[in-house]
């Protein structure tokens, strides 16, 4: 293994915050299961005319991820907010740039899960779930979804859905996390965590 306690990796990309608080509630889901600890990574932004250029390190928030942190994780959960009801440029480019990963298989049968964060409450939350999972689906990852016996799935006026725990920021982006949203991020990590222990045993 290349850490010493094996590890659910959240990977995710944030312009206003919002997914990253997202991020960080999915980690403490993970961090409730004994066994197996959460690592945070963001992906830098991109540049529509030419490749950005970032510091190797950002200014702030969770580090960059690498090749070596997805290669040896043991569950794998992404997050983004919506762009046209798919996942964010960033994640598409990083998730792109896996490809030696696919050709040696090494995310076949690990466990992975999704969350996004929207403006609008019907603004393409399960578009951008599912969109999520189509690469995690073809790299042969096992999908991990938010089960109704989650009960805050059923009682929220917010966001939540079965694809996966999402939020609605609002059009300012301002909006803070409702209680139920807080909920299914947590269970998500749960559940990615649970399994991915009962997986390596």
């Amino acid at each position: 293994m290349h850490d010493s306690q094996p590890y659910v990796l959240v990977v995710y990309y944030s312009r206003h915050g919002a997914t990253a608080q997202m991020a960080d509630l999915v980690a403490r889901g993970i961090e409730s299961i004994s066994g197996i600890s959460a690592k945070i990574r963001t992906v830098p932004a991109v540049s529509p005319v030419t490749e950005a250029t970032q510091p190797p390190v950002p200014d702030k928030g969770a580090p960059y991820v690498t090749l070596s942190d997805v290669e040896h994780c043991s569950g794998l959960i992404l997050g983004s907010p919506t762009r046209f009801g798919n996942m964010a440029a960033p994640l598409k480019y990083f998730l792109d740039s896996t490809l030696t990963l696919w050709l040696s298989g090494k995310l076949i049968g690990i466990p992975a899960g999704v969350f996004t964060s929207t403006s609008s409450l019907h603004g393409g939350q399960e578009a951008t779930l599912l969109s999520m999972m189509l690469p995690l689906l073809h790299h042969g990852a096992l999908i991990v979804g938010v089960p109704y016996s989650e009960s805050a799935l059923n009682e929220t006026q917010t966001g939540g859905t079965p694809y996966g725990p999402s939020h609605v920021a609002g059009l300012e982006s301002n909006l803070a996390l409702s209680e139920h949203e807080k909920a299914l991020c947590k269970a998500l990590g749960k559940r990615v965590a649970e399994i991915s222990v009962k997986l390596i045993k």
